[in-house]
Parts: structure tokens; C-alpha cells; sequence
């Protein structure tokens, strides 16, 4: 991740931190480098709101995507699932896996339900949508980036993060349709429960 990245990074936690003003004391307990730490509002794939902190305590496997892409999106699925299968089963079961969608205007909770649906997501997938500022707020924090196309598409970055239980990022992937034998052995180290 390049400096200037890195620098409006921690910028954004930070002003997420302060933001936080009623949640001010949970900030407080919450490492300085954990995404959690971003006041981040948002809506499963069964139309339950939820906050990115709410996450905290388990193993996560995160990435961005938006519903109506046709090549680099299922590949991020699928990537998905091989990184799970990669674990065995006892691990497996432990982690979450954050898909956040920054194509809110067509990125409804019934298209994410049937998205879930169509790449095989169990209980442990949460499939968000938020509004379009907090999309480009998590993006930033979870160092993806994108663009929106003339056309309604979106070029963006493919990268999956590991983030321990209490949402650091302690692996990063861009490597598509198989296992990374990285995000296995970061899981591997990484407690099911916060101590």
C-alpha cells in the first residue's frame, strides 16, 4: 500500500473515531489500526442493520464488489470459498466474511439476498449496502479502490483482507479463483474469540 494510502487511512479512522462521539468509549477499547473503529452504518442481505464494529470478535475475510459485475465479482466470490476450504472445518466454521457493495443505488438488500443465494453464502456472509460516502469510507480503510464508469460499471481493485477479531488487517490478497495459501496461514494464527 502506497504512503499516500496509508496516510489517508489513518485520517479516516481517526475522523471516524472522533465521529463516533456516542460510541466514544467502545473507540477507545478498539486498537488505533482496526477498521472497526469506522463509523460505519450498514444493511444485510436480509435487510438487518448493522455496524461494522458489530463484527468485532471473530476472524473476517473482507472485499468490495458490486452485484451486476460479470467477471472480476464472482471471481472474488469464489475466492471466497476457496480461502474457507483452504481451513479445516473447526476453523472454518469461525470465520465471517464481509462483502460490502459500493453500488448502492442498484445494490438493493433483495438483489444482495439473491446474490447470497447464487454464490452459495451461508449465515457467516454478511452481503452490505450502505450509502454511498460510507461505501468510499470503507473502501478506504480496507485499501480497495474503484471507479464508476460512464456506462453504470465500475473498474475496480480485487483485494480481500483478513482482518483479526478485532479488526486489524493482518493479510491482504489480490490473488482470484483459488486459495492464497497467505490468507490460510493468517486465519490459522488468529483466535476464533476475542480474549
Amino acid at each position: 500500500m502506497n504512503t499516500r494510502l496509508l496516510r489517508r487511512r489513518e485520517a479516516l479512522l481517526s475522523l471516524a473515531a472522533l465521529a463516533a462521539v456516542p460510541g466514544w468509549l467502545h473507540a477507545a477499547e478498539t486498537p488505533g489500526d482496526s477498521i472497526y473503529r469506522l463509523d460505519a452504518k450498514l444493511e444485510d442481505q436480509d435487510g438487518r442493520p448493522f455496524a461494522l464494529a458489530s463484527l468485532q470478535g471473530t476472524p473476517v475475510l473482507a472485499s468490495m464488489f458490486y452485484t451486476s459485475c460479470d467477471m472480476v465479482c464472482p471471481m472474488i466470490f469464489e475466492s471466497m470459498h476457496a480461502n474457507l476450504r483452504a481451513l479445516p472445518a473447526r476453523e472454518r466454521e469461525a470465520v465471517r466474511i464481509l462483502m460490502v457493495s459500493f453500488d448502492p443505488a442498484r445494490d438493493t438488500q433483495a438483489v444482495l439476498k439473491t446474490t447470497a443465494g447464487q454464490h452459495g453464502c451461508d449465515s457467516r456472509w454478511k452481503l452490505a449496502r450502505c450509502d454511498e460516502a460510507t461505501a468510499r469510507k470503507v473502501a478506504a480503510v480496507l485499501g480497495i479502490q474503484y471507479r464508476r464508469l460512464a456506462n453504470g460499471d465500475y473498474n475496480h481493485s480485487s483485494t480481500i483482507d483478513v482482518l483479526d477479531a478485532q479488526g486489524r488487517i493482518v493479510a491482504r490478497t489480490g490473488k482470484l479463483g483459488e486459495a492464497d495459501p497467505a490468507v490460510a496461514a493468517a486465519l490459522r494464527k488468529l483466535p476464533a474469540r476475542a480474549g
